[in-house]
């Protein structure tokens, strides 16, 4: 069980209800747009990150570059296979290099597809970095 106030949130798009929302739910409502440039604490970290293009995942990425916060970094969201197989290599490692330089420590399982919402969620993946393959790296 996570308690509320150890979960953050951010979304540039949330209206004003949906703020009020979270915040009566407990939720912690990050100020600023980070960038995906959140670090990861002591605890291991669950990013829901549905969608998000791939310079969010990259920045996230960077922005936790050590074994140790790697390691502890858990992520819903695009698949990282997907994002390789789209991509001239070229681009990836030129553009998204946290991303392609990671993709050799990441542990990936594709979610299950709706029947109903096959264009929406037929991309979303659950990705974590262990420890022994990012010592690979």
């Amino acid at each position: 069980q996570v308690p509320p106030s150890q979960c953050f949130v951010f979304d540039p798009a949330f209206s004003e209800q949906e703020l009020a929302l979270l915040g009566e739910l407990g939720l912690r409502l990050l100020p600023e747009n980070e960038e995906g440039k959140h670090r990861v604490g002591e605890a291991a970290t669950l990013f829901y990150m549905i969608h998000c293009g791939k310079a969010l995942y990259n920045n996230l990425l960077w922005s936790n570059w050590a074994l140790g916060a790697l390691s502890r970094v858990v992520i819903i969201g695009n698949s990282f296979r997907g994002i390789e197989e789209r991509l001239l290599s070229r681009i990836l490692e030129r553009d998204y290099s946290y991303i392609a330089k990671v993709l050799k420590g990441t542990e990936e399982i594709a979610f299950p597809t709706h029947p109903q919402y096959t264009d929406t969620f037929n991309d979303t993946s659950i990705h974590w970095f262990p420890l022994q393959k990012l010592k690979e790296l």
